[in-house]
């Protein structure tokens, strides 16, 4: 299985605003390791926030930027979290796109082209959890497991008080993809409201924001069932 191209659909299954904006808080502590109260603190906050997820929907936008030639691409949709393993995203804009998670069960639906592509996620399931479910229901300990952590400080984000972490990976495989990984977490409910993913090698990287998040609410099975129109050819990519 091609497992690079599902963490790399992984990192890109957001979109987030190309004309996002944020601006430093007014005030921000004096010290780094102060911001909202220092790491440990916000750590202890992530586990709680963990501890209470069961489920998540959110607006989502995506920019990727290619930094050679300046380039922005936008994407939009709506994005559907279950801590059962079970993961929804509808992109709508520019192009449809469905992408579905359920348990090892990994599912990419272009309807333009009338085709799915199904994945086995298998032994790479705990790797691509990592991208899929960064900051959704993962405890801070978790976190701590796979990354070097630092606070870089608190600022006001679409008129949210967030503060900002700097991941760096501790596995190999995670490095071969991503150098780097910012978080921004609404310090009124501990879930992110934007993500930075600095791809390995290129310097490129993608911003994925999210707005109007309602957390844990009911969301029918229905809605992570891999159910496709009549004619849709499937696909299991091998390699």
């Amino acid at each position: 299985m091609r497992v690079s191209k599902v963490i790399r659909t992984a990192v890109l299954f957001g979109a987030a605003a190309a004309s996002f904006t944020f601006s430093a808080k007014a005030g921000r502590s004096p010290s780094q390791q102060n911001a909202a109260g220092g790491l440990e603190n916000i750590l202890k906050q992530l586990d709680t926030q963990a501890a209470e997820f069961r489920s998540l929907t959110a607006d989502l936008e995506r920019t990727k930027v290619t930094v050679v030639v300046n380039d922005k691409s936008t994407e939009s949709g709506k994005i559907f979290v279950r801590r059962d393993d079970k993961m929804r995203i509808e992109l709508t804009q520019p192009d449809p796109r469905t992408i579905l998670r359920d348990g090892d069960n990994f599912y990419i639906y272009n309807p333009k082209i009338h085709r799915v592509e199904d994945y086995n996620l298998g032994n790479k399931k705990s790797l691509v959890d990592q991208f899929l479910l960064l900051g959704f229901g993962t405890p801070g300990s978790e976190l701590r497991k796979s990354y070097s952590i630092t606070v870089q400080g608190e600022e006001t984000l679409d008129n949210r008080k967030v503060v900002l972490l700097e991941l760096l990976p501790k596995s190999d495989d995670v490095r071969n993809q991503l150098s780097k990984i910012q978080l921004w977490f609404d310090e009124s409910t501990w879930l992110p409201a934007q993500q930075k993913f600095y791809e390995s090698g290129s310097g490129d990287y993608f911003i994925i924001q999210y707005k109007n998040i309602a957390r844990n609410i009911k969301i029918a099975d229905s809605e992570f069932k891999p159910h496709w129109p009549h004619g849709t050819t499937h696909v299991k990519p091998q390699g």
